[in-house]
C-alpha cells in the first residue's frame, strides 16, 4: 500500500491533474479537483421529480417535462445541475480529449446516487453508445468512460456490447423536444441476446428532455429487458 501511494504521488508530480471545473492544474496532493472548485457545483437536492430527478417545487411529484411526456424508461436520477461550470467541463471532456475527468464525474455520481442505484437492483450498466463515425473522430465514448468508473465503485458490470448506434444522428443540443425524438427514431440496435437481463442502468453525461434515454430504453425493452433506469452526471432544470 505504501509503495502504491508513493507511485501515485510520483505520477501526480510528473503528470499534474487538471481540474475538471477550472481546467487549471490541481495543487499537488489535493485530489482530483481544486479544493475551491468543487464548491462551485450545484447538486440536485430534494425535492426532485420522481421520474427523472429534475428539481421541482415543494409538493410537486413530477417536473413539467414529465407531466406532459410519457417516458419509456422506468426512473432516473442525476447528480448535478447542468450550469455554466458543467457546460464548460463536459465540453472539454467530450471535445478536448479530457478523458481524465471521468473518475471525478463517477465519484460525484456514486457519491450522490450509490444507494439509489443499488436500490434499483440493476444487473448491468449500459453506456449510451455513439456512432462509429463519431467514435473514430473523438477516439472514445464519453459515457462509457464514466460507466467504467462507476462500475469500479459499485461492482456492476459494464455491457457496451448489447446495443449500438445504428446511424449517426444530429447533435441533440440544437434541437427542440419533438425534433429530438424524431432525430433518434430507430437510432439504436440491439446486437446481443439480452433475455437474461431483467434490469439495466443507462449512463450518460447530460439529461435534457429524456429523448436519448427513451429511445435507448425502448430498444432495450423491445428486446426483452423489463426495467430500464438511468443516471446522468448532469440534468437541466426543466420547464
Amino acid at each position: 500500500m505504501f509503495l502504491k501511494s508513493m507511485a501515485n504521488a510520483a505520477v501526480d508530480a510528473l503528470f499534474p491533474r487538471i481540474c475538471p471545473i477550472c481546467n487549471d492544474i490541481v495543487p499537488f496532493g489535493k485530489g482530483d479537483v481544486c479544493p475551491g472548485c468543487e464548491h462551485l457545483l450545484t447538486y440536485c437536492e430534494d425535492p426532485v421529480c420522481e421520474k427523472c430527478g429534475k428539481p421541482v417545487d415543494d409538493g410537486a411529484r413530477y417536473c413539467a417535462d414529465c407531466e406532459r411526456l410519457r417516458h419509456t424508461y422506468d426512473e432516473g436520477r442525476a447528480a448535478l445541475i447542468y450550469d455554466e461550470y458543467m457546460s464548460k467541463s463536459i465540453y472539454r471532456f467530450k471535445y478536448n480529449g479530457k478523458r481524465e475527468f471521468a473518475p471525478f464525474y463517477a465519484r460525484v455520481i456514486t457519491g450522490r446516487l450509490a444507494d439509489t442505484i443499488r436500490g434499483w437492483n440493476v444487473e448491468a450498466i449500459i453506456p449510451v453508445p455513439v456512432h462509429k463515425s463519431r467514435l473514430k473522430k473523438r477516439g472514445y465514448n464519453q459515457a462509457k468512460l464514466i460507466a467504467v468508473e462507476i462500475s469500479k465503485v459499485l461492482g456492476i458490470p459494464v455491457r457496451d456490447d448489447v446495443v449500438t448506434r445504428a446511424f449517426a444522428t444530429d447533435a441533440q443540443k440544437m434541437l427542440g423536444p419533438a425534433e429530438r425524438q424524431n432525430n433518434l427514431k430507430k437510432a439504436f440496435k440491439v446486437t446481443q441476446n439480452v433475455v437474461k437481463l431483467e434490469s439495466v442502468l443507462i449512463v450518460d453525461d447530460i439529461y435534457t428532455t429524456g429523448a436519448t434515454v427513451d429511445a435507448l430504453a425502448s430498444c432495450l425493452k423491445g428486446a426483452g429487458i423489463k426495467r430500464v433506469f438511468f443516471v446522468s452526471l448532469c440534468i437541466g432544470r426543466g420547464n
